[in-house]
């Protein structure tokens, strides 16, 4: 008989145990309707195949509430970064020196019609004219 050693099977680095306990402490951080979809769906933490799809859904699902936390503006930000994926530096280049571009022709034409003509001066001396005057009441 040959004896064979025990290679133990990896997914992502974690044995089956460790899928196992990543899952459970995942699927708590989960909202309630996201609990039941699951096991509605019937995903299990039980058997290799059925705790690999779970750990699978279950980051799919976390990597969704990620972006329900983000303001409008990270949003765009994210958009940006993952749209600049699919552009070469150069291009990448040329439309941010075209967007300067237009951003300045916008100032300018801001400016010219919105003249901003008076002048406001902010004295943040020390000595200065309005001083209050302390009374000492005995």
């Amino acid at each position: 008989m040959i004896n064979k050693k025990n290679k133990k099977i990896k997914f992502n680095g974690m044995s089956y145990r460790e899928i196992q306990y990543t899952n459970s402490k995942n699927r708590i951080k989960l909202h309630r309707e996201e609990q039941s979809w699951l096991k509605e769906k019937r995903y299990k933490n039980i058997g290799w195949q059925n705790v690999i799809n779970l750990y699978q859904k279950i980051e799919e699902i976390l990597n969704r509430y990620q972006f329900e936390d983000l303001t409008l503006e990270e949003l765009f930000l994210e958009a940006d970064r993952i749209g600049n994926k699919y552009f070469t530096t150069q291009e990448i280049a040329n439309f941010n020196q075209k967007l300067a571009i237009e951003v300045n022709e916008i100032a300018e034409e801001i400016d010219r019609q919105f003249p901003d003509t008076e002048i406001e001066f902010i004295d943040f001396s020390k000595n200065s004219k309005n001083r209050y005057n302390r009374k000492i009441y005995k």
